[in-house]
């Protein structure tokens, strides 16, 4: 068969090929919603380039944003020096800050989702677990329902409200101190990793947990010895996951009055010091380029010690 042959049986075949109108009425709908958005949103697109607008931006840059000693000329040693003496003057203290939020954050987290993913788990949440086709009262049915219903309804209220609001309330109980950081950045991750912990368990093979249920294993045996076991690679993935967005949020949750880098930087945005406000958003950079290192190496952990690995 020669070329031209062949693209003729290609076409043909595509002409030919299923069409799902279901997607491409989804597709047709989304664009136009988003045409209509961008339509009746008022963005102005055409001022965002207007005359002028680059003009502007580069002297914002060149005489705003560069270390105030190389604006006033006096070369890359001073704007060094300048750096250092932000550094131990705000910098070390707000990074530290920011990091031990998260740190402080994600471990409180992991403890909310140790608790709500096991009850929120319709592996373990059952009248018999990993015994298939068994007959139970409809009392003990239900109660085990609403029992993981609660827990999944309290996961979704934890991760429903913004790190932010929640941060907004508790700062109103506890005072500008950390805990109002900690504790919103704790609730909110906490749903979240609850959720997905409740899921991951729910998708374990659920062989070893039944032959472990027919030797006599209760919940707590099935949990420790069967579902952790097995699951805990990617409960390392999702929390390191989460600790990497806790690293920008407590930069953020700083702009409340909190004292972290978003403090620090809201401080020298009013103070017109927009260059100690850009060194401060790339301290939140390197943060966050830190805490993806992090979770990089436990993907790298898991993945050895995950049972694919292990079993080759």
């Amino acid at each position: 068969m020669n070329a031209a042959a062949r693209l003729a049986e290609v076409r043909a075949l595509r002409r030919r090929r299923p069409r799902d109108r279901f997607l491409r009425g989804s597709l047709t709908a989304l664009s136009a919603f988003v045409l209509g958005a961008w339509w009746w949103g008022d963005f102005g697109l055409v001022r965002l380039f207007a005359s002028g607008r680059f003009a502007r931006i580069g002297a914002f840059l060149r005489d705003q944003v560069a270390p105030a000693p190389l604006r006033e000329g006096e070369g890359w040693g001073a704007a060094a020096a300048w750096a250092a003496e932000a550094w131990r003057t705000m910098g070390y203290e707000a990074a530290w800050r920011t990091l031990a939020i998260a740190l402080a954050a994600m471990a409180l987290a992991g403890v909310l989702a140790a608790c709500v993913a096991p009850l929120a788990s319709g592996a373990l949440m059952t009248c018999d677990p990993f015994v298939p086709n068994t007959r139970h009262s409809t009392v003990c049915h239900v109660g085990w329902v609403v029992l993981r219903s609660l827990a999944r309804l309290g996961a979704v209220l934890m991760r429903a409200v913004p790190e932010y609001v929640w941060a907004f309330l508790l700062l109103g109980l506890l005072g500008p101190t950390a805990w109002p950081a900690v504790l919103a950045l704790a609730v909110h991750n906490g749903g979240i990793l609850g959720r997905l912990g409740a899921d991951t368990f729910e998708n374990v093979p659920s062989g070893v947990p039944a032959a472990l249920r027919s030797l006599g294993a209760d919940r707590r045996q099935l949990l420790f010895a069967a579902l952790l076991p097995t699951t805990f690679p990617r409960h390392l993935l999702f929390f390191f996951y989460r600790l990497e967005t806790c690293v920008r949020e407590a930069t953020v949750l700083g702009m409340l009055g909190i004292v972290s880098l978003g403090y620090w930087v809201m401080e020298a945005r009013a103070r017109f010091r927009y260059d100690e406000m850009v060194f401060l958003v790339l301290l939140g950079v390197v943060l966050v380029l830190l805490a993806d290192v992090a979770s990089h190496l436990a993907r790298r952990f898991a993945e050895r010690s995950g049972p694919d690995h292990r079993g080759r």
